[in-house]
């Protein structure tokens, strides 16, 4: 598995260049892409999360848009559209920015329940209809999504089905007084993103993707994804646990998360340390139940009690 530990160790160093002091969310954001997964960033303006996708396109020297979600913003502003050339006397394909590797969905809370939806297939089929025919989006297509927790004005609530198609909502929190001098200084002079230069090749993420892949999972640990799952179903003010789909992100997560550490095999610690940004989302409360920290509180707890697996996690 070094392929995957060394992708980790060079992201972590480059990204770290532009990014102070946030090297767990960074390695859940890769995590997230080897597993093939979505993420969503829920955090107040200016904490940095559109350099941290920058820094990630521009490290493993992929293709990068961002898409500024407005409410007047329509589903071809996104998937593109046939647009009718007069020179040619025939429709062209004008392709949206979701052509491309990685895409930045800012607020995407603020564009309609239709333009949202337009995001849909893309994430999980990994194609674009355009007028009956479909397209591949981008080889590997991979979206950070953010969102602000604060300012609910003018904006609409992601429906369950499409916070289903995260692979991980996120948080990057505010810098600590010790980091955020460390950006003062870093940023004091030039953005250092504008020196960053690519470390990586998608062939290495395609290559470390593989190795993902291969990861063995000991059946002891499917049992124990599975637990927790189930105990997610569980409770007097859950209306909706996490389906079979968040079980198989967890897994498939674990497996990434395993990888990137340079280990051949999952043991229960890849899968509490995944648990909360994995399935906390998906859990559906009922009404004056809470919100997110809620939903993260109780996923935590039910990590804490379910019995964790004693095996040789490698046979």
């Amino acid at each position: 598995m070094e392929k995957g530990k060394l992708l980790c160790e060079t992201a972590l160093s480059q990204i770290g260049k532009v990014i102070v002091g946030k090297e767990e969310t960074v390695r859940l954001l890769l995590t997230a892409l080897l597993a093939d997964g979505h993420v969503l960033l829920e955090d107040v303006p200016g904490t940095g999360k559109t350099k941290l996708a920058k820094a990630l396109a521009k490290t493993v020297n992929l293709k990068f848009s961002r898409v500024q979600f407005t409410p007047d913003l329509l589903p071809g502003d996104i998937t593109g559209m046939n647009i009718f050339d007069r020179r040619e006397n025939e429709f062209v394909l004008r392709r949206g920015p979701v052509f491309t590797n990685i895409l930045l969905a800012d607020e995407i809370n603020r564009a309609t329940p239709r333009t949202q939806a337009g995001l849909l297939e893309c994430m999980e089929e990994r194609q674009v209809t355009i007028d009956g025919e479909s397209h591949v989006p981008g080889n590997p297509f991979f979206v950070i999504a953010t969102q602000n927790p604060v300012e609910t004005a003018g904006t609409f609530r992601l429906p369950e089905a499409q916070l289903d198609r995260f692979t991980m909502k996120l948080s990057m929190g505010l810098p600590s007084r010790q980091e955020e001098i460390s950006i003062l200084e870093r940023y004091a002079r030039e953005d250092p993103l504008t020196r960053l230069s690519p470390s990586l090749t998608p062939e290495a993420l395609a290559a470390a993707k593989d190795e993902a892949g291969a990861v063995f999972v000991h059946r002891c640990i499917l049992e124990y994804i599975v637990d927790i799952v189930s105990a997610t179903r569980a409770g007097e003010q859950i209306l909706a646990g996490v389906s079979p789909r968040g079980a198989l992100a967890l897994l498939k997560c674990a497996k990434a998360y395993a990888c990137l550490q340079g280990r051949g095999h999952v043991i229960p610690d890849d899968v509490r340390a995944l648990a909360v940004p994995v399935l906390s989302h998906r859990i559906v409360l009922g009404y004056g139940a809470g919100g997110t920290e809620t939903a993260r509180g109780f996923v935590r707890q039910i990590v804490e009690s379910t019995t964790v697996p004693t095996e040789d996690f490698s046979l």
